[in-house]
């Protein structure tokens, strides 16, 4: 679709923050076009409580992606929930939290994506726009590396290799739509090491984390009694990291994502650099979608208060 969406409903949600361990409220509400995905702390006050969802607002991706704003008020591990608004095809929306990160739910994306559609989607009075990627740019740090390059749509390619036999050395490729998304990214949960969650929790981190919300590996083995959703899960799980990070352009992309071993680090520098070359990428209109005339008749069954916005 080639229009501008946002939620038709208010939906609420709550759970426990993986890293605070805190009972956070969260809500998704409808917003105009234009918006983008904006997170408002209702125990902020002012323009301190807006944080929009934006790559340059990333303050940290060690444990997670966690945005500021000016004010220095955060959300934290927002990747997730990220990822289900883009695979959804939400546009603009409003998410609004009473503590300083989203909930961590199942440590997927498939609770979100279930919030969504519980909401259903609006269809707006605006096209869509896409950040269309015109050259190659790429990011190293080590044995670790991400690329992103011209192409059609968006397809992503991750590898992944860890010493555990529990993972291994694992590939997945993926072509981005709403159906895929759903049924091959969504579901994959986080996972980390046990030794590496002691010793986080040691540090007053990661409270928040349990067999409910997290694959915990130990050695070899999987600690999880139900085991696997996917034989692959850990790789579609940094795929769906890719999802939610990359979304932080504030544009759908056009392009080829390819990466080894990427995380939230390397997944915001390769943004920041794509966005230092202006040469190597575009901002489209996307007119092949419905015709105008199907655009009059989607807004009046779904608002008949909205007037049709021309597009440039």
């Amino acid at each position: 679709m080639a229009l501008q969406t946002t939620v038709k409903h208010n939906v609420r949600c709550s759970g426990v923050g993986l890293h605070s361990g805190v009972l956070t409220h969260m809500s998704l509400s409808p917003a105009p076009t234009g918006t983008g995905v904006v997170f408002r702390r209702v125990d902020q006050s002012g323009r301190a409580a807006y944080v929009p969802a934006q790559y340059d607002k990333v303050v940290d991706t060690r444990l997670g992606t966690t945005i500021a704003n000016e004010y220095g008020v955060k959300v934290a591990t927002i990747e997730h929930l990220m990822a289900a608004i883009a695979g959804a095809g939400l546009t603009n929306v409003y998410v609004d939290l009473d503590g300083p990160e989203v909930p961590i739910m199942d440590g997927s994306a498939a609770p979100f994506v279930f919030l969504i559609e519980c909401a259903g989607l609006q269809v707006q009075s605006a096209y869509q726009e896409a950040l269309r990627v015109r050259e190659r740019v790429s990011v190293t740090d080590g044995d670790k590396w991400a690329e992103i390059l011209p192409g059609e749509g968006f397809h992503a390619e991750m590898s992944i290799a860890f010493g555990s036999a529990a993972i291994g050395t694992q590939t997945m490729s993926f072509t981005f739509d709403r159906n895929g998304f759903k049924s091959q990214v969504a579901r994959a949960r986080t996972f980390g090491f046990r030794h590496e969650v002691e010793q986080l929790q040691a540090a007053g981190l990661a409270l928040g984390g349990s067999l409910s919300n997290s694959i915990v590996i130990d050695g070899d083995a999987i600690l999880n009694d139900g085991g696997l959703r996917f034989a692959d899960e850990f790789v579609r799980h940094k795929l769906l990291d890719v999802v939610g990070d990359l979304s932080l352009a504030g544009w759908p992309l056009q392009g080829f994502f390819r990466g080894h071993k990427t995380g939230h680090t390397l997944n915001n520098k390769l943004l920041r650099e794509l966005f230092s070359r202006r040469s190597a990428w575009e901002i489209v209109t996307l007119r092949d979608g419905p015709s105008t005339d199907t655009i009059r008749r989607l807004i009046s069954a779904n608002a008949p208060s909205m007037q049709l916005v021309a597009a440039e």
